[in-house]
């Protein structure tokens, strides 16, 4: 199911990559058909207005799939980690996605899409369909599009989904939200690991994967992080987060990764946790959805003269900005 294969073009191929018809294209999605995925993708990421269709169609198919986010600074072997984690899933029988999230110029808005250039070994093989994502400005490591990218993968029969954030800093985990199992990459020789895995990121880790385990100082990493999570507070049950070595550049320490995964997996599942987190993913959701059309409401008062009389009125000191938004809110009938 990979984006890059060539397939032998089938009947109405070529109507499939610009098609609007929403319930042929999720048809043949199902099937496999990587030109289908590739064009529902690229549908949400635009934002078509054929979007809330879209969604409505993959909606029976939502959860399906283990949803896994990998996350960490640039150079820590994100993309090597995730095409190595490919492998041994595909060995495992699964039909496999990612989405590769690349940062996007704030000049053009685009991306050179570098990591699927790293993941060109499963470039042939129909049961990974592989797929970059320009960040387009969002911040948090993913793409705004990215949760619904996930459901098209989900609607597609992909059994796991690999996300893969653009490198991120000690506040930007947003992955943490979109996925059931979170690994935060780090790599000796980058700093202070304890820098590394301050608050947030420390949060949002289910599995911490010492990546470059080869190199000085690897031992220093994994004994900082085990401290760390040492003194974090957890009740009777909770989870308590995996440290695993790896070389991913080398395929070592791959199966521990996977083996930790499962391990969180059946934890998820044990307490209840993987219904919690698809339902928190899903008010997220809904959440942002809500948001977007709000603020699209906004925009067009803009072009009209309520906005620029509530700025105006604030501005002079005969309205406060609270309940000028709340009379802006009410001319939205929110």
């Amino acid at each position: 199911m990979s984006e890059a294969v060539e397939h032998v073009p089938a009947a109405g191929a070529t109507s499939v990559r610009r098609s609007r018809d929403v319930p042929l294209l999720v048809e043949r999605a199902r099937t496999g058909d990587p030109r289908a995925v590739a064009r529902l993708i690229t549908l949400v990421e635009n934002g078509d207005a054929l979007l809330p269709e879209i969604a409505a169609a993959l909606a029976p198919y939502a959860g399906q799939a283990q949803v896994v986010g990998l996350t960490g600074s640039p150079g820590v072997g994100k993309s090597t980690t995730t095409n190595e984690l490919v492998r041994a899933l595909r060995e495992r029988g699964h039909r496999v996605g990612v989405l590769a999230v690349d940062p996007s110029s704030p000049f053009t808005g685009g991306a050179i899409l570098g990591d699927r250039v790293r993941m060109q070994d499963h470039a042939t093989d129909p049961g990974v369909y592989i797929r970059s994502m320009s960040s387009r400005g969002h911040l948090g490591g993913l793409a705004a599009a990215t949760p619904q990218a996930v459901r098209v993968l989900e609607g597609a029969g992909c059994d796991v989904v690999l996300v893969e954030t653009v490198g991120v800093g000690q506040a930007e985990v947003e992955v943490a939200s979109l996925a059931d199992t979170t690994l935060v990459l780090l790599a000796p020789g980058m700093g202070d690991a304890i820098q590394a895995v301050k608050a947030g990121i420390l949060e949002i880790a289910d599995v911490f994967v010492v990546n470059k385990a080869d190199r000085d100082g690897a031992d220093a990493t994994v004994r900082d992080i085990q401290g760390m999570i040492a003194l974090g507070e957890r009740g009777p049950g909770q989870w308590r987060p995996q440290v695993v070595r790896s070389v991913a550049a080398r395929g070592e320490g791959i199966d521990d990764i996977a083996a930790a995964i499962d391990k969180h997996r059946g934890w998820l599942v044990e307490h209840g946790e993987l219904r919690r987190r698809q339902e928190a993913r899903a008010a997220a959701e809904i959440e942002a959805i809500a948001l977007g059309v709000l603020r699209a409401r906004i925009g067009s008062l803009r072009d009209g003269t309520e906005l620029t009389t509530l700025a105006a009125k604030v501005a002079e000191g005969t309205n406060d900005p609270y309940t000028a938004a709340d009379e802006l809110l009410a001319q939205l009938g929110t």
